[in-house]
């Protein structure tokens, strides 16, 4: 996949990509540090991985830092940004990306605490690095996004209604952004091929994914939605601050 973002167009700007040793966040920090920004890695428990893909990214002459940070934990996720604000004293685009609540031997309200209140956390606590002019990416999934008018499969309801009110709680915090000169995008897309969500469905639900891309058309994979993410992140906010990725008429009627 090509990157969307032309070279040198993010020189001098500072990113963070939530969950980004891996998948979809990984690709997307390629992006940014292939347009010249300083990119933060964040993970959780992919350290290893997480290092490699800074190495790669200094070795073609760019810029990357690697910080570890439980986004459930307030502590863990202060410790992030007050590395962040060391390294780089600011940030110009936030992306977040980490989401989860299908892994095994979480508690109950795992995928809540994630896709909703960690994900409030993390934007307030990027705030004072968040100058006017800069812009928060949430990325989440249309089975999510409309999981209030169209049902989803039962082994992804509980991840789709908390990303839903991770969303909503995000979008209530507009106002306040607006006021502060930050721009604020959700991009939302269909299932995407190759991800650790689509894998754990397919497991938990056989021909899930062949279901719903005869039903689309086609699947986005990890690579092309990427490039989605990366965009969303410089072009003129949509309408709704609202960027589909994917078919959506299954959806929508």
């Amino acid at each position: 996949m090509s990157n969307p973002l032309a070279p040198g167009s993010l020189t001098g700007k500072n990113v963070l990509v939530t969950g980004s040793s891996r998948g979809i966040g990984a690709d997307t920090v390629l992006y940014f540090a292939e347009a010249g920004a300083n990119v933060v890695i964040n993970f959780r428990n992919k350290e290893a991985r997480a290092v490699k893909l800074a190495d790669a990214i200094r070795a073609q002459g760019g810029t990357a830092i690697t910080v570890g940070a439980d986004l459930t934990d307030p502590a863990s996720v202060a410790s992030m940004f007050d590395t962040i604000r060391q390294e780089y004293g600011s940030l110009d685009v936030l992306v977040l990306n980490a989401s989860g609540g299908m892994e095994s031997g979480m508690e109950a309200d795992y995928a809540m605490q994630l896709n909703r209140d960690a994900q409030v956390n993390v934007l307030e606590a990027a705030l004072p690095l968040l100058a006017p002019g800069s812009r928060v990416v949430f990325v989440t999934s249309h089975q999510a996004h409309f999981i209030r008018t169209t049902e989803t499969m039962p082994e992804y309801e509980p991840v789709a209604l908390s990303k839903r009110a991770g969303e909503d709680a995000l979008r209530d915090r507009m106002p306040a952004l607006t006021e502060k000169g930050i721009e604020f995008v959700v991009v939302s897309g269909d299932m995407i091929e190759g991800t650790i969500t689509a894998t754990l469905l397919e497991r938990a639900n056989p021909g899930a994914i062949s279901a719903r891309k005869d039903s689309a058309g086609k699947l986005y994979n990890v690579g092309e939605f990427a490039a989605e993410v990366a965009a969303a992140a410089v072009d003129p906010i949509p309408e709704e601050n609202t960027r589909y990725v994917g078919d959506t008429s299954d959806f929508t009627r």
